[in-house]
């Protein structure tokens, strides 16, 4: 059960990077996601497995290693990434704002984010980021209806 839980937490190890592993987590994870961004129902139900999956095996991991949200438990930065590619046009362009943005959203914290993280378990570890990848989400929306829409 232990390598399970890093197997999982870490994003099959991408999370023991030395440098910014949320960051590549969040580039390994995009591709993952490319090919359901044009079925959001699938992508949403893949996306609540990983939340409540997320909660527990991070849970656990943080127990199994003894540190309180370790930088190296990434699958929530797999989950913001999810989150933030739902519903947005499949073109590469679209991808790499989700990406960016929710990195920005999940590094800055807006309110209330940070007080997400300090949720018990593996719930604030995963529900921080969860609220990220909304908040790049709906900008992307924004940005979607404003030039499909409003500039046309």
């Amino acid at each position: 059960m232990r390598n399970i839980n890093f197997l999982i937490s870490t994003f099959f190890g991408i999370g023991k990077m030395p440098f910014a592993p949320g960051t590549w987590a969040s580039f390994a994870a995009a591709p993952c996601f490319w090919f359901l961004v044009d079925k959001p129902m699938v992508l949403v139900g893949v996306l609540v497995v990983i939340y409540f999956g997320g909660v527990y095996f991070t849970g656990q991991y943080e127990k199994q290693i003894g540190e309180k949200d370790p930088s190296s438990a990434v699958i929530d930065e797999v989950l913001g990434v999810g989150v933030a590619m739902v519903g947005i046009p499949q073109q590469m362009p679209f991808v790499i704002m989700a990406v960016i943005l929710f990195r920005l959203f999940d590094i800055w914290k807006p309110y209330p984010i940070r007080r997400l993280e300090k949720l018990p378990n593996g719930w604030g570890i995963m529900t921080d980021d969860l609220l990220a990848g909304v908040y790049a989400n709906a900008w992307i929306q924004v940005g979607v209806f404003v030039v499909f829409t409003i500039l046309r």
